[in-house]
């Protein structure tokens, strides 16, 4: 009986060794929200834990949303969502997003080269679905315009939306979102260049148009900041 016994004993510790039964065995995951920023450039991973396969990479200064939290051993992970993508990220490599942090991280230099080289668009054709300088629609205007500057962007007016953040006061360079033009909800977008005007692909061209006009002003939604 006692040999049965201890047989049964090295049979259920030889299972939880195989079965992941230790302590850097990962946990549930619960519910997390928020808004945070990459700190680095960082691998998400198709679950907690460095052993995950990578799925994709954020750049530093990334903004994303959370959705859960996960332990991995003793290491904290969260689970991000981005443009419809999602994944696990260690927790150390990610910080809260704050209105000073998202202002902090566009600094003047690249602000004001962002509305250069869109004022140097000026002029291009309209064309629905174009990012190049063959023809832009409203989003690929913006897209093209940052990462001349060196920085990724969405590539949708609602993508970068929600990687923006509302602020009160504008500065050239930041996002203009206007709703309920072509379709309900966020619709377009363009770069403030100060004066209460702005910068976008609409209309025939690209072109600077006011904020004041009757048509602009109805539709006006927020300032934001990438």
């Amino acid at each position: 009986m006692k040999k049965m016994f201890v047989s049964i004993l090295m049979a259920t510790i030889m299972i939880m060794g195989f079965t992941g039964g230790s302590a850097d065995a990962a946990s549930k995951a619960t519910a997390k929200s928020g808004v945070y920023i990459t700190t680095h450039n960082t691998n998400v991973r198709a679950d907690a834990g460095t052993a995950h396969r990578k799925v994709f990479t954020l750049k530093k200064g990334t903004r994303v949303n959370l959705t859960h939290q996960k332990y991995a051993g003793k290491q904290l992970w969260y689970k991000v969502k981005i443009n419809g993508k999602k994944g696990y990220v260690l927790s150390s490599l990610l910080k809260k997003s704050t209105g000073k942090a998202v202002a902090s991280s566009t600094p003047a230099k690249s602000s004001s080269g962002v509305v250069k080289t869109a004022m140097n668009l000026r002029g291009i054709p309209y064309r629905f679905g174009g990012t190049t300088t063959r023809g832009f629609d409203c989003s690929g205007f913006i897209q093209y315009s940052f990462k001349k500057n060196g920085k990724s962007v969405a590539r949708t007016t609602t993508g970068q939306y929600k990687q923006s953040a509302k602020i009160k006061s504008p500065r050239p360079g930041d996002l203009v979102f206007f709703h309920n033009t072509y379709r309900r909800g966020i619709s377009h977008v363009g770069i403030y260049v100060g004066n209460n005007k702005f910068v976008h692909a609409g209309g025939r061209k690209s072109e600077v148009v006011s904020l004041s006009n009757p048509y602009w002003k109805s539709k006006f939604n927020s300032f934001r900041r990438i």
